[in-house]
């Protein structure tokens, strides 16, 4: 008798502790939500975040590495995109630095899936439209093991698809894989933002 109450009063407590973790967890989504939909963050930028961020995970990373996120507002604020060059462009040091291409999408079978370890992508089309795919990195196999060097590792997967276009950015962190690149009908050549950040851990 005495086991079987014990064993339910356990049982009682995992159950209301995983509940309860639950309801942190969507509380703290909406809270980080909230804090993405109001902001504050951007420094004035007319930018929208893409719905497929993981809110919580910047919220952690702007909030550990703020003067570093608001340079790279600060970059995105102050020049004209439209009209800046294809190259690399400095932010702050290691900590942040951006690149800017313009050249044609590609197939589905040659955009590679990757994500990244020491940096966090955010990326955003400044002219035309591309497609990225994204899944979670646990659901993804890898087929080349993370470089250290590269800040890479590749993979094959299943994720959802986003159709990038301008007045959006994307947001990929090192649980993010993500497949970009990939050619919208319409579309042969876009114009495209890439800005590392430093992942803190």
């Amino acid at each position: 008798m005495k086991l079987v109450t014990v064993t339910s009063a356990l049982l009682f407590a995992f159950t209301f502790l995983t509940i309860t973790n639950s309801v942190n967890a969507q509380t703290n989504e909406k809270l980080a939500r909230e804090w993405v939909n109001r902001k504050e963050w951007a420094n004035g930028i007319s930018l929208n975040v893409a719905p497929s961020v993981d809110a919580q995970e910047f919220y952690k990373q702007y909030q550990s590495n703020k003067a570093v996120w608001d340079k790279v507002f600060q970059f995105l604020k102050s020049h004209n995109l439209d009209t800046l060059s294809a190259g690399k462009y400095p932010i702050d040091g290691d900590n942040a630095y951006a690149s800017i291409t313009y050249g044609p999408s590609k197939t589905l079978d040659e955009a590679k899936w990757e994500s990244h370890r020491k940096y966090i992508d955010l990326q955003y089309v400044i002219k035309g439209e591309e497609k990225i795919e994204v899944a979670p990195v646990s659901s993804a196999t890898v087929v080349t093991p993370y470089n250290e060097a590269r800040d890479a590792a590749n993979y094959t997967g299943d994720g959802m698809y986003y159709i990038a276009m301008p007045g959006t950015f994307y947001l990929f962190f090192p649980q993010d894989a993500h497949r970009p690149n990939i050619k919208v009908d319409g579309f042969d050549e876009v114009k495209k933002l890439v800005i590392k950040i430093k992942v803190v851990q």
